[in-house]
């Protein structure tokens, strides 16, 4: 389990997690969403230890990770995915994926977990993470560095930002087989329609703070209630 304990977060004299608690379970996707502006990706920024909260806790199957380094959550089984896939020169996607692995794997187990991101594993798994990959493929490269760590907590920060919709449509499938590709929890930062659609628990944030929780069925009809625009990939919620 992770808990956030009264997280408080200001930036330039401006309050941009305001007393946040949660408590997200083991073993759910779950989707946190809300206006552009209300605190999501700093919070989970915040988890992974990329900033530092003013005031409260993080704690991770009831240790305190709070002021633990990114390498020493990772460790401990966080893996988090950026909105903008990192590149690398000179690195190829296998040796990306021996790199988030923190463990030997051999070109076999690479091209096994490549194949549940929906790669052609022998096309990919030597080339070089570089500009000649689409951003679709870099987003699901990204993925598999997350997925070949099985991780307890996985992380993604706007997954279907910056990919076309051929991409976005593979992606929804992806994440539909989410619990085949990362045992544990899944955390997605979004406001797709179709991934508030899978998942388990919707946390709807405003203001820096949380607005309410809930499951899909209690939540996902008050989500979409809000200004919608950008149908083409899947109804983007925009606040």
């Amino acid at each position: 389990m992770l808990e956030i304990k009264d997280i408080c977060f200001s930036r330039d004299n401006k309050k941009i997690l305001d007393h946040i608690n949660l408590n997200i379970d083991t073993d759910k996707f779950v989707v946190i969403t809300g206006p552009n502006g209300s605190g999501k990706s700093t919070l989970v920024k915040i988890i992974m230890g990329i900033q530092k909260p003013d005031s409260g806790k993080v704690l991770l199957e009831g240790k305190d990770i709070t002021n633990l380094s990114v390498d020493e959550r990772a460790k401990l089984g966080i893996g988090f995915a950026f909105q903008q896939p990192v590149k690398f020169k000179g690195i190829t996607v296998y040796d990306l994926l021996k790199l988030s692995s923190g463990k030997p794997i051999n070109k076999n187990e690479a091209c096994n977990i490549l194949s549940k991101v929906g790669l052609c594993a022998k096309e990919y798994v030597d080339r070089e993470v570089n500009n000649s990959l689409s951003g679709g493929e870099l987003k699901r490269i990204e993925i598999a560095t997350v997925a070949v760590r099985n991780s307890k907590l996985a992380i993604f920060d706007e997954p279907e930002a910056g990919i076309d919709l051929w991409s976005f449509q593979s992606l929804i499938k992806i994440f539909e087989d989410m619990r085949k590709i990362v045992k544990g929890t899944t955390l997605i930062i979004s406001h797709q329609e179709r991934i508030l659609n899978i998942a388990d628990e919707i946390i709807l944030m405003k203001d820096g703070k949380v607005e309410t929780k809930g499951n899909k069925e209690q939540l996902l009809e008050k989500v979409l209630e809000r200004p919608v625009c950008c149908k083409l990939e899947g109804g983007k919620i925009n606040g």
